[in-house]
């Protein structure tokens, strides 16, 4: 049976605005739980007088802050060559954890690679992924420290460790047990094997960032208003036991108002799909 799906929702729609700036958004459209973007003009993880800021003006509109989605750019590479590079990413996700932590989410999501396409040589790609291996364990183990759950997301398609073997292989390589995936749907539909991806994941899922397109551009569209197939992933889902959150991880692109009704059709759709499944299965 389809249980009851649990949402939250990303900040990252507002990734350019301060977060105590639309914390009402939320509020205003019952979405209690969040995953807190890490976008610096949207909240200096850096600082920790910012983030205790954030928990407090989080708490005081009656949210809660569930996740923490580590930062991702360029200059972030933790499968560097140069080894000071490699330090300064591992660095900066550490202190992106105590960030975390500080916001009393209980996940930190983390894209395992480097934001790079992927143009490796057969015989670098084992030296990369070693060096990937050795950071996350470096991340891995802060988190078991902090009592903060490490989740690896699935990549886009083009990018170094996009392929969800790579993935797994580096899942694999992380000594703690206090390690688990979120699937990116959107990611994994362009990928081609959505379904496939979500099984390779099911043993280590705990989050899924929901969100759709149209097989062209990760658009981060509203599910249902895309062409990814929701009804048999939510079935797959459900013969797994999945039982964490759905975080809808969408656009900014429109006013705070349109964003927001479109997460709730979003919710709305998915709801209704899992409901009819539960009228299927119990009768």
């Amino acid at each position: 049976m389809i249980h009851d799906l649990h949402f939250s929702i990303s900040t990252g729609c507002f990734y350019q605005t301060p977060l105590a700036e639309v914390l009402h958004w939320f509020a205003k459209y019952n979405f209690t739980d969040l995953e807190i973007c890490s976008f610096p003009p949207h909240l200096d993880f850096h600082d920790p007088e910012k983030v205790s800021e954030a928990r407090q003006r989080i708490e005081d509109c009656g949210l809660r802050a569930l996740s923490f989605h580590a930062p991702f750019a360029d200059q972030i590479d933790i499968a560097s060559w140069e080894e000071s590079v490699r330090l300064r990413s591992v660095d900066e996700l550490r202190r992106a954890c105590d960030a975390a932590k500080e916001l009393g989410t209980e996940f930190i999501v983390l894209h395992p690679g480097p934001e790079k396409e992927r143009n490796l040589s057969p015989h670098e790609w084992y030296p990369k992924m070693q060096l990937a291996a050795t950071s996350l364990n470096e991340v891995a183990n802060h988190c078991r420290n902090i009592h903060l759950t490490l989740l690896l997301e699935n990549m886009l398609p083009h990018l170094l460790f996009g392929n969800v073997a790579d993935m797994l292989y580096l899942l694999g390589a992380i000594e703690s047990s206090a390690v688990g995936t979120c699937l990116d749907t959107g990611h994994a539909f362009l990928s081609g094997d959505l379904s496939r991806v979500a099984n390779k994941l099911s043993g280590h899922l705990r989050m899924i960032h929901a969100n759709d397109n149209c097989r062209k551009w990760d658009d981060h569209l509203p599910p249902g208003d895309g062409e990814i197939p929701w009804r048999p992933l939510l079935k797959q889902l459900s013969r797994e036991k999945f039982d964490g959150p759905l975080v809808l991880e969408l656009s900014g692109n429109g006013e705070p108002q349109e964003i927001l009704e479109g997460a709730k059709r979003g919710r709305e759709f998915l709801q209704h799909l899992a409901a009819e499944e539960r009228l299927v299965i119990d009768s």
